[in-house]
């Protein structure tokens, strides 16, 4: 069935999402937005302060190993403690981080900041954020809207996040200086931060768990978890390995990869990478027509492969036009498995531990991700054969069976009750 692209925007409508939906949809925007920025002028600004490369990189590290401990430690407590309040508190560190990041160059305070505060040095989430909006969004629409929602959030945060980046541009534009550009940037990442902590103190007390959730018999709950504890856990790993296929592939990589064995120019790799982003964000309006036909996890794995087998065509390529077409026709497929595999997570898991389940994910695929670079260098001292790739490729397919095999009789609600509708209309 020819789908127009109007009817996917109809399709990824969040439907009936709920005001505190909305608020959600506009918190992901302002920190999207906001880390969007931040990512770009971030070593800039340390740079022009006078820290050395090394105190730079130290800085990184413990911003992205606290934001993983952060996301554990917060999201473990959160369905217990308070969703709203939790957020909140998360936002008075983003805020507080943002501000020692402004007022100081002193390494010792930064690297504390980065490590209790929310910064990004990647431009993608650190902290509890993402995890525990996640685990609310299911709440605040149907089963049978959940797909879009997760797919309409994704674009929300994606298109803000690409408005940030292009925002770094303005101080310049205005004929200030860059150090006092840089100073302005980071103080307005800590002002987001006010912004957030407006925005999560509207929300109602829908957002917390379900008073119908009521304990039941299971193991005793460790970060969070219980009942579930078996399923994130087999969940994690499997996401974790993806996501070290995925850290041999990551954009700044393939640009070098395709400069060793093309000699692309920047100008080039910017086109390149334009049209990457562009695709991803069209993928996800397709996930949810596709979900809807086939199912969450088949949609997970039978769009994933083909654009798996995509990524090991990359080095067979004669030349960069043919090596580019590969890895927009894989854009175009790669980023379906994401909002369908948020709400898969989401609906296979109690509401009770949805933050943990969210959190524990979630950091099992940043881990991941973070360890990969240090091998994914050695691939490149062959640039003609294409190692990246080839591992990249094959370990995601291996990821793809393994998760179909392992999770293909676990299905969402929304999937039951289609299938149970079918039977009984055929017996009718």
């Amino acid at each position: 069935m020819r789908l127009s692209s109007f009817s996917l925007l109809q399709q990824a409508r969040p439907g009936d999402l709920s005001p505190d939906g909305w608020l959600l949809f506009a918190t992901y925007g302002v920190r999207s937005f906001a880390y969007g920025f931040l990512s770009v002028v971030l070593g800039l600004y340390l740079a022009a302060r006078g820290l050395e490369a090394g105190a730079i990189g130290v800085i990184f590290t413990a911003a992205l190993a606290g934001g993983a401990v952060m996301t554990v430690v917060l999201t473990s407590v959160a369905d217990r403690v308070g969703r709203r309040r939790v957020l909140l508190a998360g936002t008075v560190l983003m805020a507080l981080s943002g501000a020692v990041f402004a007022l100081t160059d002193n390494v010792a305070f930064l690297v504390l900041a980065a490590i209790l505060g929310t910064i990004s040095p990647s431009g993608k989430e650190v902290g509890p954020f993402l995890s525990i909006e996640q685990a609310i969004l299911p709440q605040m629409t149907g089963d049978e809207h959940r797909t879009a929602v997760f797919a309409a959030y994704n674009i929300v945060g994606y298109m803000a996040g690409a408005l940030g980046a292009l925002a770094v541009g303005l101080p310049a534009i205005s004929g200030v200086e860059p150090l006092p550009g840089y100073s302005a940037l980071v103080w307005a990442y800590a002002a987001s931060a006010l912004v957030l902590f407006v925005l999560f103190a509207r929300l109602s007390p829908r957002v917390e768990v379900p008073a119908t959730v009521s304990p039941r018999p299971g193991p005793r709950p460790r970060l969070g978890l219980h009942r579930s504890r078996g399923i994130v856990v087999r969940l994690a790993a499997l996401f974790a390995i993806d996501s070290f296929a995925g850290g041999f592939i990551v954009q700044s990589l393939i640009a070098y990869w395709f400069y060793l064995r093309y000699g692309a120019d920047a100008a080039t790799l910017g086109a390149i990478f334009f049209g990457t982003n562009i695709l991803s964000a069209v993928s996800f309006l397709a996930a949810v027509p596709v979900a809807r036909r086939i199912g969450l996890l088949n949609t997970m794995v039978f769009t994933h492969l083909p654009s798996n087998v995509l990524v090991l065509l990359v080095p067979l390529m004669p030349n960069l036009e043919l090596a580019v077409a590969m890895i927009l026709a894989r854009h175009l497929l790669s980023q379906l498995d994401v909002p369908t595999r948020q709400s898969y997570t989401m609906a296979i898991v109690s509401p009770d531990e949805r933050s943990a389940a969210a959190g524990v994910t979630s950091v099992a695929r940043t881990a991941a991700a973070a360890v990969a670079p240090a091998f994914s260098g050695a691939t490149l001292a062959m640039p003609a054969l294409g190692l990246p790739f080839l591992v990249a490729g094959g370990l995601k397919i291996l990821y793809d069976i393994a998760i179909l095999m392992a999770f293909r009789k676990v299905r969402p609600p929304e999937e039951v009750f289609r299938r149970a509708a079918g039977v009984l209309q055929n017996k009718n």
